[in-house]
């Protein structure tokens, strides 16, 4: 069964987005993230710009198969298009399509966004109703 957790307090989930590819690629595990168009793009532009030393690995959904297979990190709307399924990293609103397909899903929540939280509320009351045992990571206790 899919493992969920859920990260509490990001103070800026791109950002967070961005550390945890690095520390997912640094795993040799390989992910994909989620989200809206718009938010894919900025995490894309956020990406190219980490330092040469903390350089994540991506493309985005859409890319030639085989740039696809070779990335260890991929942006997806829908990650029912993704060609691998260690874990999903949630940036929408919504539980994602096709989540069941990953061995793990991590859900981002905002620190300061009170509509992120409810919507996570959501989201959560939606896996425990599946029988997904849930854990919780509290970015502030852990020093973000």
């Amino acid at each position: 069964m899919t493992e969920v957790a859920f990260h509490f307090n990001a103070p800026d989930k791109l950002a967070y987005a961005c550390r945890f590819a690095r520390k997912v690629q640094r795993s040799g595990s390989r992910l994909v993230i989620t989200g809206a168009a718009e938010t894919l793009a900025g995490l894309d532009r956020m990406l190219w710009l980490m330092t040469p030393q903390d350089f994540v690995a991506h493309c985005l959904a859409g890319a030639d198969e085989e740039l696809m297979l070779a990335s260890p990190v991929l942006l997806a709307e829908d990650p029912r298009s993704a060609l691998h399924h260690d874990v999903l990293l949630n940036l929408t609103d919504a539980v994602p399509e096709g989540f069941g397909r990953f061995d793990r899903v991590v859900e981002v929540v905002s620190a300061h966004d009170e509509a992120d939280r409810l919507q996570a509320r959501t989201r959560w009351r939606h896996y425990a109703s599946r029988g997904y045992a849930i854990t919780r990571h509290d970015l502030v206790l852990k020093g973000g």
